[in-house]
């Protein structure tokens, strides 16, 4: 699923700096705000899962590339029809030193498993039919249906664990003016066998979560030695890289970046109509516009190649002309003015970076030529149109269709898509699985109420010699294994 985009990860687009020593704090620029510092919310932004992730554990962890490590759980096992996954839990304690347990454990997963219901995460995990404790150190997690992710879905920041609302690490967090610092707890603070060396082998992260220009202009100014969080919004201010003596590294991706539908009044009424903006929209223009090589458009909802695909729902229009697709789409608005209606008049909700107004000034060109009028508000106003740039949890089908799903967004819903997306969640057998994924998949692309364009953009600043950084496939970096010093 990655290698579409693999090689974007080693694009070069500065000259590599002197390396850095390894001893001393690591200075992070973290794109965000200071909303991602608060621990209570589960619909966390991008930064608020990057400190979520570091400072509040769950069973199981991502290392700096993306694969599973453990984490509250030290081991398990998964029955081999895929249905229960069994976790023993590491002799340790929680904040404050009560020992952790699988009663325990087992209710902040619950509560976590709740609070997230009503979100697409929340679907994703909507096979767990229950979680029970087996002995004193360990829980069972019993699936309706396999999840094959499963362990994916529970290393992710929003299934963290706290316990009376504090995390268990691996990180400690202070703040320190404007700048948030990291450290890892020494393992005997955790109820641990203690490290010999420990301290040697561990620096602190100095982390300011700041607006992408700003972060940029920290690594210009040589204050930051790596900057976290970019995406295609910021991505033009990557081009000043070159006096900063930069890495512009980019993940590989995959995900959802287009216009979904926010209103069905009016001209988005209709399917036809919303087939309309689909046509008349020209991703090779969108691709060219930021010269990445490897960054290829698409008309699917799901990426072609990933886990679930069954094959069956193509690109769509192959073979028809640009021409004639706009002719089409311009036919459509003039028969929706034929009965005395102005021209459409949409607005689109995005945020306000140079990448995001360059995508939105071509959307805008491509639209007026088809008699559609376009105009760009803010990411919290009301819109008709909203454009999405989300990054997939885990490499499968169900995770873009679940971002489609009526209990999910409303606006615009397929109704026929959402109950077969339901039927395949409770599917064990796994063909029969993409089957029925592959129909909601139609039924969902039929219902054009989401307009893809092509995948998401990941991109961070890496100073040369920084460690513990690596490409990652879900676009998100962990801090913790850049507070590991290497052996």
């Amino acid at each position: 699923m990655a290698l579409a985009l693999a090689g974007l990860g080693a694009l070069l687009l500065g000259v590599s700096a002197c390396g850095r020593r390894s001893e001393g704090p690591l200075a992070i620029a973290l794109i965000g705000d200071r909303t991602a510092l608060d621990p209570s919310s589960v619909r966390l932004s991008a930064a608020a899962r990057t400190l979520r992730g570091a400072t509040v554990e769950g069973l199981v962890a991502f290392d700096a590339e993306g694969h599973i490590v453990p984490a509250i759980a030290d081991r398990w096992i998964i029955t081999d029809d895929g249905q229960s996954y069994i976790f023993r839990l590491r002799d340790g304690t929680w904040p404050g030193g009560s020992r952790i347990t699988a009663e325990t454990a087992a209710a902040a997963l619950r509560t976590a498993l709740a609070q997230l219901r009503g979100t697409a995460l929340g679907l994703d995990l909507a096979a767990i039919e229950q979680v029970r404790v087996m002995a004193d150190r360990v829980i069972e997690v019993d699936l309706v249906a396999p999840v094959p992710d499963l362990l994916t879905l529970l290393a992710q920041p929003e299934l963290g664990l706290p316990y009376a609302r504090r995390g268990a690490g691996p990180m400690g967090i202070a703040r320190r003016g404007g700048v948030t610092e990291l450290s890892l707890i020494p393992p005997e603070k955790r109820g641990l066998v203690p490290e010999e060396g420990f301290s040697s082998r561990a620096r602190n992260l100095l982390v300011e979560l700041l607006p992408a220009a700003k972060a940029v202009n920290r690594f210009n100014d040589g204050a930051a030695d790596l900057v976290l969080g970019g995406r295609i919004d910021s991505l033009p201010l990557t081009e000043q890289t070159g006096l900063a003596r930069g890495n512009v590294q980019l993940d590989p991706v995959i995900g959802m970046f287009g216009l979904l539908v926010d209103s069905e009044s009016g001209f988005l009424a209709d399917a036809p109509n919303r087939e309309a903006l689909a046509l008349a929209i020209d991703r090779d223009a969108i691709i060219a516009a930021f010269n990445i090589a490897g960054w290829q458009p698409t008309t699917r909802v799901v990426s072609a190649g990933v886990e679930g695909d069954a094959g069956t729902v193509g690109e769509r229009w192959v073979g028809v002309a640009s021409e004639q697709r706009r002719a089409l789409a311009a036919e459509r608005v003039t028969r929706y003015m034929a009965g005395g209606k102005p021209a459409p008049l949409l607005r689109i909700a995005a945020s306000n970076g140079p990448g995001t107004r360059r995508v939105i000034d071509l959307i805008a060109t491509d639209l007026k030529a088809i008699g559609v009028i376009v105009v760009q508000v803010a990411e919290d106003k009301p819109a008709d149109l909203r454009l999405i740039d989300t990054t997939a949890r885990y490499g499968r089908a169900s995770w873009f269709l679940n971002q489609l799903a009526c209990a999910v967004h409303k606006p615009a819903c397929n109704a026929a898509g959402d109950a077969l997306l339901a039927q395949a969640r409770q599917t064990a057998d796994m063909r029969e699985r993409a089957r029925l994924l592959g129909e909601a998949e139609a039924e969902m692309t039929a219902a054009n109420s989401y307009i893809p364009i092509a995948r998401p953009l990941r991109w961070s600043l890496v100073r040369s010699g920084v460690t513990g950084f690596a490409l990652n496939p879900w676009g998100w970096h962990p801090l913790p294994p850049l507070a590991a010093l290497p052996k």
